[in-house]
């Protein structure tokens, strides 16, 4: 299963943009979107595909971290 993740935008070089995932960094392809540094944008197989909201964004980070979570029993 794939599923789309938010990342922070912190570099963008051409049509790539570097992403910071909560200290894991990573590039992505830009083609889809308009995204300046600072945004969040939704990642899909390597490509943005929306830029969000940054408090959307944070709501799914926290979700995220909440089914990892269960996924092991409570063990960070």
């Amino acid at each position: 299963m794939c599923i789309a993740l938010p990342g922070l935008v912190v570099r963008i070089d051409g049509k790539t943009a570097e992403i910071d995932y909560s200290g894991l960094r990573t590039t992505v392809a830009l083609g889809l979107v308009d995204a300046k540094p600072g945004d969040f944008v939704l990642v899909h197989a390597g490509c943005a595909i929306e830029v969000m909201e940054p408090e959307r964004a944070r709501d799914l980070l926290e979700l995220v971290r909440e089914l990892e979570e269960a996924s092991n029993d409570g063990r960070p």
